[in-house]
Order: structure tokens, then sequence, then C-alpha cells
């Protein structure tokens, strides 16, 4: 903690010790009244150390929602498994009887820096319709665009010759 924060509240606590005035001492301080009761308390009761700031931290967190144990199943499941934060999720369920939300396994995960699970997606392979002779084979396809226009589609598999027109019926 810094020493010049202990020397200005050393100076409130003082001003205040001989004055009496907590009112006139909080005013010419800018400080409030519970903030001077506090240090003035601390103060009396362990001295110059009393001075310095503590720590906010608390001691224990009851409202913990993941804790060591359950870490290392997460952990296991993702390296053993190969699974993503939903399908860990569920095998946390099924083999220990732990319900996780999907923050708290990805929160986990995160803390761990564990690499995301990338899905490859494979490209299709596209089949084509191919024949040796023209006119062997065509693909028709027939659209109705608006009531009374029609459009009529072919194709030839072999040379890939299209042919589109529009009729009304």
């Amino acid at each position: 903690m810094n020493d010049a924060e202990i020397r200005m509240r050393l100076g409130w606590v003082s001003l205040y010790e001989e004055t009496g005035d907590a009112g006139y001492v909080c005013r010419r301080c800018g400080i409030s009244r519970p903030t001077l009761r506090k240090w003035h308390k601390r103060y009396k009761e362990q001295g110059i150390e009393g001075l310095r700031s503590k720590s906010r931290r608390p001691n224990n967190s009851p409202t913990k929602k993941i804790f060591e144990e359950q870490e290392q199943w997460i952990l296991e499941l993702r390296s053993s498994m190969n699974i993503g934060a939903r399908r860990i999720q569920n095998e946390l369920v099924r083999q220990y009887n732990c319900y996780l939300s999907l923050a708290s396994i990805q929160k986990v995960l995160n803390k761990h820096a564990v690499i995301p699970i990338r899905k490859v997606k494979r490209r299709k392979q596209i089949k084509r319709y191919q024949k040796e002779i023209p006119g062997d084979r065509i693909q028709m396809d027939t659209c109705k665009i608006r009531p009374g226009i029609y459009q009529f589609t072919a194709v030839d598999d072999c040379t890939r010759y299209l042919v589109a027109e529009i009729y009304p019926r």
C-alpha cells in the first residue's frame, strides 16, 4: 500500500483526536463520517498498521460453481473423447450425475486454454450424368413464373447444350 495514503489517513485521525469534532474533520478533509470512524477505530486497535488497506477478497466462495474435481472431469472428457461443450455437458450428467451449464463448461475450457474443435467440412462429390452420344439423355425442368407464363428448360447430358423457352401453358 502507498505510504502517502497511510500518512493522509493518519492526518485525518490525528486531526480528529486533536479537535474531537468529526463534522469539522470530515468537511475539512472531504471524507464521510463512516470513513473517519472506520480509520479511527482501526488506528485505536492496531496502530499505524491498522491504516493499511485490507484485501476485500473473500476467504471462501460459498457460491463457487465449479470445483477442482469437476474441472478435472471436464478436461478428461475433452482430452479422451475430443468433444465439445454440449457433449461434455451430456457426458457429465450421464457419467457423474453432475449438472453444469454450457457457459460454465466453456469457462473451464477457456481457462485451461483448450484449443477449440474445428470440424472439417468435406465437400460432397457432384454426381454428373454423362452420356457419350448427344441426345441420348436430356434433363428437363418446368418452372411456373407467374399465372400464364411457364419456363421449360432442357440440358443435354453429353454436350451440356441448354435450351430454355417461355410458353403460356
